[in-house]
């Protein structure tokens, strides 16, 4: 079944684009839940003018993204957490405490667009990713320490 996303969905696809789900998938949770719509013939006339329209105001958005990510370039972060007396974290740090972080260097990043690959359970060095646009994409280096 061909849909086209109203919205971004994670490890689908991005707004406005058209793609291949199975069936049940589609009608059972991404249409219902407005995350979708059938790419029928008049929707995808009704999305190329409405990308037509707004052709500009992405490549604003895009360029805002961009401009951000180099302004991230050589941000390191260190976050502080509660540790045992082996350096393992009581919990784990996640995307909120990365958004924390980031937020009191004067950066104000959505915790949705902050993607940690490994769990970070220990102290240590590790690396995360943020999605600002679906193809601006930052790795943004931050260091676990103990409180």
């Amino acid at each position: 079944m061909k849909i086209i996303l109203k919205e971004d969905v994670h490890n689908l696809g991005y707004k406005d684009d058209v793609v291949e789900v199975k069936d049940g998938y589609g009608r059972n949770y991404l249409i219902p839940t407005g995350k979708a719509v059938i790419a029928s013939e008049s929707a995808l006339k009704v999305l190329a003018e409405n990308q037509r329209q707004r052709a500009h105001k992405l490549a604003k958005i895009k360029e805002d993204a961009q401009n951000l990510a180099a302004s991230l370039e050589g941000v390191a972060l260190t976050i502080g957490a509660k540790t045992s007396a082996t350096g393992t974290i009581f919990g784990s740090v996640n995307a909120i405490q990365i958004a924390e972080a980031l937020e009191k260097l004067g950066f104000n990043i959505d915790r949705k667009v902050i993607e940690i690959k490994q769990s970070v359970k220990e102290v240590g060095n590790y690396n995360a990713i943020l999605k600002l646009h679906k193809d601006v994409t930052v790795e943004l280096p931050f260091e676990v320490v103990a409180e």
